[in-house]
């Protein structure tokens, strides 16, 4: 049984995969902290919807005459600029990098990692259970 094709699963795949990638996203941010003209950077938030939107390109299928036909929610309403907030603390360089936010932003990234691992382990545990094998 593959776990990884299941709907609970597969979200927190890809929000351990989001947390990855933001954490390198911001190692970047505190690597170039010395960097004239360097401007920070961050990924566009991790939601529920975004994740969900990928399921939603299925179209119902009528499989009888008497069934009634689907439609497929139209695509592009739930797609907003990611717009970084106004930074004004910037060196006499130009460099706009705040070490104590993007600091805050890793530990806050780490966190919620280890969150998502936690519930990982658990669902796994629980299935574990359910079909006789004990949980961990």
């Amino acid at each position: 049984m593959d776990l990884g094709n299941t709907g609970l699963f597969k979200l927190m795949k890809g929000k351990l995969d989001w947390l990855t990638e933001r954490q390198q996203v911001l190692a970047q941010n505190i690597a170039n902290a010395d960097t004239p003209r360097y401007r920070p950077s961050d990924l566009t938030g991790f939601t529920f919807d975004n994740a969900l939107s990928q399921t939603r390109q299925l179209a119902p299928r009528m499989t009888a005459v008497g069934h009634m036909s689907g439609s497929v929610a139209a695509r592009g309403s739930d797609v907003r600029e990611d717009r970084p907030k106004n930074n004004f603390e910037v060196a006499p360089d130009g460099n706009s990098v705040v070490l104590e936010e993007q600091m805050s932003k890793v530990a806050d990234t780490g966190m919620t990692y280890q969150l998502v691992t936690n519930l990982y382990r658990k669902h796994v545990g629980l299935m574990r259970t359910a079909i006789g094998r004990g949980g961990v």
